[in-house]
């Protein structure tokens, strides 16, 4: 078994998509264990399983957790969605169902893994993490510099102040004129627990973020994010214009292109000027 924090998270760079409240399938991050089971194992089975309750339980509930005992193959897992998504329309089972595929792919043999989109959130592992406080710090991204706009900042220290508010529920959003704001916790934390993950995720938000015209900070088990007027990191990517990415993916793509074909033309020259010395030297 292994702890939660031995998981290695990967935030990846959205290139394309416009960033809104509906945009549920949007990859925020995942992340893998190290350990791997044996396929065909009792355990690969019991993940199946597990990964199959959450998308059958997701079209009831919006949160669940599961437990398949065994005394060398338990599995652990939850799932939850955004708290604005619904059992009833739908919306939480279609993403459930796509994070745990994404899952699957991303995961494939090991022993335990999470996954967040915009809309929920998977996570199982061979040890328990149920009712687990975690604050790792999973995601920590920050916008562009505002600038010193008191009126913008006023609003943002407002909706981030609303949602370190120890009244405001597992799931919080905010609003100030064109600032907005959300925060949720996993439904296996008390509300002792969540309050303290959310107050380690604001903390960090407002030291690390500063002036900026958005920010997210995921931890383990909770995460607060604001944006404002200037967009969000997932309008165009992580860190501006899509078109700029994608210019920069030609480019290294290019240059890979162009460092293998040159490589090949060596070979295909060394290759040469070997046969051409041995045929040099048999003539002698």
């Amino acid at each position: 078994m292994f702890p939660t924090k031995t998981i290695l998270f990967i935030a990846v760079v959205s290139l394309v998509g416009t960033f809104s409240l509906a945009a549920v399938d949007t990859f925020v991050y995942g992340g893998c264990s190290q350990p791997k089971y044996f396929p065909g194992s009792l355990y690969e089975s019991n993940v199946n399983s597990l990964l199959t309750s959450f998308v059958n339980s997701a079209s009831l509930y919006t949160y669940n957790n599961f437990t398949i005992p065994g005394d060398i193959a338990a599995v652990y897992g939850l799932y939850q969605c955004r708290g604005d998504l619904s059992s009833s329309s739908g919306d939480c089972a279609r993403c459930v169902a796509r994070a745990v595929s994404r899952l699957g792919s991303l995961c494939v043999g090991a022993c335990g893994g999470a996954l967040q989109l915009e809309g929920c959130f998977v996570k199982y592992d061979n040890a328990t993490f149920l009712g687990v406080e975690d604050k790792t710090v999973v995601v920590r991204r920050c916008g562009s510099p505002v600038g010193y706009n008191s009126d913008e900042l006023t609003r943002r220290d407002s909706v981030v102040g609303y949602l370190a508010a120890s009244n405001g529920g597992n799931y919080r959003v905010g609003v100030s004129g064109e600032v907005y704001g959300v925060a949720q916790c996993t439904g296996d934390l008390s509300a002792t627990e969540c309050q303290d993950c959310l107050m380690e995720a604001i903390g960090r938000l407002r030291l690390d973020c500063g002036a900026a015209a958005w920010g997210d900070v995921y931890l383990a088990k909770c995460y607060a994010r604001y944006w404002g007027r200037g967009g969000h990191s997932r309008a165009n990517g992580y860190g501006g214009n899509g078109r700029n990415n994608d210019d920069e993916i030609e480019k290294t793509l290019a240059i890979i292109v162009g460092l293998i074909a040159g490589v090949t033309l060596l070979v295909v020259f060394f290759s040469f000027m070997a046969k051409s010395c041995d045929r040099v030297k048999g003539g002698k």
